[in-house]
């Protein structure tokens, strides 16, 4: 796809967050009347927010504004960090107000959108994520996109208000390039999803599924397993994939999917004290997690872990699947036996607040004689891995290995834990 100018400028916006604190608006706008946890999260902003609908639709028509399309969930992270830096800030809400109509999608309530729109984003920006910015025409095709933007220009990046500004002056003055955008952009991505909804109806052809196996292979992390470089996501669909062909006698799969599960079940990506497996993370070994935990990922993994432990006898992998279960059986599962979707990576706005030690935290939780034993064990005998000096908790090496170590067995180690 060749990218106007305008385009082609600005697709890489991203940013990180400054220290600014922001404003709640004193009355409620339209998504105090919605259930979604959500969109309520954005209801006292001064953003005047529509939900997707109709009543948007006609007003965008009716003004001849763009839209600006925000999706996002209720555990993620940087969703947070936009309502409280930017969505909270009149002064930027007054830009969003003039120049644009707002409107605010919950991902889990409508996944078919957030589809439509991701995809977009991945065609202009190259990456995806959230929370989702999409600016559209009154007709509802997208011409600009990106994820997080920050409320200030930062290190050479435009901050949300440049954006703002930018689109809406090009909005007036340069409409006729966006709408030939927006119809080039909106034409490839019916596409991409029409390729993806035949390729759906239709079992996977075996030649596909080696060409997948293939590609795996050559993207394997040797050191560190799993596959390419940071961020690494735990890909549960990938270890399926190999798995299935593991079964079917390729050693090598199956080696890839045992050294990956056995160094995720290492890392801080799987909580080593309350069972479960964060969404991913920042490093290539397991180490730095982005601390949200999600219901799908949880399930899928523990069914891989029953399956591949169940085959081959690894008591490791078998804790792993037995740790996952209990997490989801005991954390995610509401008291009516529905299940949570997922767990906030944030407690009172700090990532990771839940998850993250420093020597002093890990003093009051352990006496002097647990503090001493486990830190060798759980890395916090080294230089802090995390910022302002804090510890992911991960094992430097197997329960086997550590076991072997201190002239224990694996069980009295496990018991003494």
């Amino acid at each position: 796809m060749k990218f106007t100018s305008l385009i082609a400028v600005c697709a890489f916006l991203m940013g990180a967050v400054d220290g600014r604190g922001a404003t709640q608006g004193e009355s409620p706008n339209r998504l105090i009347q919605e259930t979604s946890p959500y969109l309520r999260l954005h209801a006292f902003n001064p953003v005047d927010w529509y939900p997707w609908g109709d009543e948007a639709f006609e007003r965008a028509r009716r003004e001849d504004k763009p839209i600006f399309l925000s999706v996002g969930y209720s555990t993620c992270y940087w969703c947070h960090v936009m309502e409280r830096l930017v969505f909270s800030d009149p002064a930027i809400a007054e830009l969003m107000n003039r120049g644009f109509v707002n409107i605010k999608v919950d991902r889990e309530e409508r996944p078919d959108l957030d589809e439509i729109y991701m995809t977009a984003t991945q065609l202009l920006t190259g990456r995806g994520g959230w929370p989702n910015s999409v600016f559209l025409t009154p007709d509802l095709k997208p011409f600009f996109a990106g994820t997080y933007f920050p409320p200030d220009d930062q290190q050479g990046r435009p901050g949300f208000p440049t954006i703002l500004n930018t689109l809406a002056r090009a909005w007036t003055e340069r409409r006729d390039q966006i709408e030939a955008q927006a119809q080039r952009l909106s034409t490839t991505v019916e596409g991409a999803l029409s390729a993806d909804s035949v390729l759906a109806a239709d079992a996977i052809p075996v030649a596909g599924a080696l060409m997948m196996v293939a590609g795996l292979k050559k993207s394997f992390d040797q050191e560190w397993g799993g596959f390419g470089g940071a961020p690494k996501f735990p890909s549960p669909a990938n270890l399926l994939l190999l798995w299935l062909r593991a079964e079917g006698g390729d050693p090598s799969a199956r080696a890839m999917v045992l050294d990956t599960l056995a160094a995720m079940g290492r890392g801080a990506i799987y909580d080593q004290l309350d069972g479960g497996f964060h969404r991913y993370t920042l490093d290539r070994a397991w180490r730095i997690p982005h601390f949200e935990k999600m219901l799908y990922d949880n399930a899928l993994l523990a069914e891989i872990l029953v399956r591949v432990s169940s085959a081959t006898g690894d008591v490791e992998l078998q804790r792993l699947a037995k740790g996952t279960l209990e997490f989801l059986l005991e954390v995610m599962r509401l008291p009516n036996g529905a299940f949570k979707s997922a767990i906030d990576a944030e407690t009172e706005a700090v990532e990771g607040a839940f998850y993250i030690w420093d020597h002093s935290s890990l003093s009051r939780a352990l006496d002097g004689e647990e503090f001493r034993f486990l830190a060798s064990i759980l890395g916090y005998d080294s230089p802090p891995n995390f910022e302002d000096h804090a510890y992911t908790l991960y094992l430097t090496d197997s329960i086997r290995g550590h076991a072997a170590r201190l002239g224990m067995s694996r069980a009295e180690l496990l018991g003494r834990g």
